[in-house]
């Protein structure tokens, strides 16, 4: 299927050459994180691009969506050799996680290696990628220099620039956090221009704003409910009302009518207790509330005891809540991957997992985030 050219793009360097290579976003950022373990290493590290190539009628076209680290890059003299082993890994983690990309080229960060490939180099691409206008990509982790090659003309030809593309990518973002854990990269502490950032923050708004307008029908309908709530809820205080001043006036004629008797106001019933009550021999209707400890009944009908049993009754409701909320958010994160959530902000996410905010920075560098408000509902954020 033919796929539309990105328009939330930044270019680097002179992409006049043929064919316009676009490289997405998270791709580049994992590009970086195998250069910092192959500076710290001092050896080289290699990865499998992954995309398609499309061919247009004036223009041919590469999207490089994907990335997968070599399992092992070893060298014979000054030849890069890659065993049966990591072409297996690799196939198997295309399959996996990139099922309609095709490999379609590859990377290596060096330290101190000239950015130009030599003929054993040029040999090895031609025949493990004879395709036209497959792509090697030269990374010194030194320097922060690299060079795009494409094979045209039976030769990798030298590339003057390409296109860094912004997109939700989550066959590489799941990649990433499934080899984390495998190869230890760590998000290099990078800085982005400011063309970068808008690019990320206009793609990421368009996104909120679709699930604002969700969320902004669910509360309207919330908020119906609640005030249709309120009402009833009012209107039968108001009924309850009018009652407990009927029965209090019923009350008040017996007293006016009658010296023997004596009347308890209660909450929906009257009791009356006579002189032969009194003495032990009559009975008690059974409308009575029950009494407390005392023997006498509160002005709402309900005995003292009633009211520490709801007490208890609504602390162990509220402990209970309280165990499911935080056994709610233990799991969140707690695989080394946080799900951004309603309301969430890098501080309170650090304060979640941590305890405190002093993990806002290293949240930010493990994710490539250069601004802590560019976050939204869903994102999968790596812990450090």
């Amino acid at each position: 299927m033919e796929r539309q050219i990105p328009k939330n793009v930044r270019q680097i360097g002179n992409v006049s050459d043929s064919p316009k290579i676009y490289v997405e976003d998270y791709v580049d950022t994992f590009f970086a994180q195998l250069s910092e373990k192959s500076e710290k290493a001092k050896a080289p590290v290699g990865a499998f691009l992954v995309g398609d190539i499309q061919s247009g009628d004036d223009e041919d076209y590469v999207y490089i969506y994907g990335a997968i680290r070599m399992h092992e890059l070893k060298m014979s003299g000054n030849e890069y050799v890659i065993d049966e082993d990591t072409w297996k890994h690799a196939y198997e983690d295309c399959k996996q996680f990139f099922e309609d990309g095709e490999m379609l080229g590859w990377f290596v960060a060096h330290p101190g290696v000239p950015l130009t490939p030599d003929s054993s180099t040029i040999k090895f691409h031609k025949k493990s990628f004879p395709k036209k206008n497959t792509v090697f990509i030269m990374k010194d982790p030194i320097e922060k220099d690299e060079t795009y090659y494409v094979h045209k003309m039976n030769d990798l030809m030298a590339i003057g620039g390409h296109y860094t593309y912004y997109e939700k990518n989550p066959c590489m973002q799941n990649y990433m956090i499934a080899s984390r854990k495998k190869n230890g990269a760590v998000s290099p502490e990078t800085v982005e221009d400011r063309a970068a950032q808008d690019f990320r923050d206009l793609v990421r708004k368009r996104g909120e704003r679709q699930k604002r307008r969700k969320a902004g029908g669910l509360m309207y309908v919330a908020s119906v409910s609640l005030v249709l709530i309120l009402i009833i809820m009012g209107v039968s205080m108001v009924n309850s009302f009018d009652r407990m001043k009927s029965v209090q006036s019923t009350l008040e004629a017996l007293a006016d009518t009658s010296d023997t008797v004596e009347t308890r106001e209660t909450s929906g019933s009257v009791t009356a207790v006579t002189s032969e009550e009194q003495t032990g021999d009559g009975l008690v209707s059974d409308d009575q509330g029950a009494p407390g400890e005392d023997g006498q009944t509160d002005e709402s009908g309900t005995d003292s005891s009633g009211g520490n049993e709801s007490a208890e009754a609504s602390d162990a409701s509220a402990a209970e809540e309280s165990g499911q909320a935080s056994l709610s958010a233990s799991q969140n994160g707690s695989d080394g991957v946080y799900i951004v959530e309603e309301g969430d902000t890098l501080a309170i996410i650090s304060r979640k997992m941590y305890g405190d905010v002093d993990h806002v920075d290293a949240i930010c560098r493990m994710n490539g985030i250069a601004d802590g408000n560019l976050i939204y509902v869903g994102q999968k954020l790596l812990l450090p």
